[in-house]
């Protein structure tokens, strides 16, 4: 049974960094496409970044490009999210979550993409805050 487990999260100021991990279990991810959410409570779910397998493919929401970075470890079955310059409209839960046979994100991070998501993690709260 794949697990995904989030962490990473926290309170930081607007403009600060975080990292967020999602390390996966129970099945090797070398044929998949790994997607990063976040929601608000009371608010749709929104895709926040996407990355194929061999990282050839990722997207990125427009609301976040050129401030945060994704990336993997094949050998440790991770997942990063780098946030940078992070706004307090970043505030949100996290959640990390595979497509397995998939290799592109084109489209994995739509509105209506969440549904195509196999696994889900359990979260990690991000709070951005003075």
């Amino acid at each position: 049974q794949l697990k995904l487990v989030e962490s990473g999260g926290g309170l930081v100021q607007p403009g600060g960094s975080l990292r967020l991990s999602c390390a996966a279990s129970g099945l090797t991810l070398d044929d998949d496409v790994i997607g990063w959410f976040r929601q608000v409570p009371g608010k749709e779910r929104e895709g926040v970044s996407c990355i194929s397998s061999t990282g050839a493919s990722t997207s990125y929401a427009d609301s976040v490009k050129g401030r945060f970075t994704i990336s993997r470890d094949i050998a440790k079955n991770t997942v990063y999210l780098q946030m940078n310059r992070l706004k307090t409209e970043d505030t949100a839960n996290y959640y990390c979550a595979v497509i397995i046979g998939r290799d592109s994100c084109v489209m994995a991070i739509s509105r209506l993409a969440a549904g195509q998501y196999e696994y889900w993690g359990q979260g990690t709260q991000v709070t951005v805050s003075s």
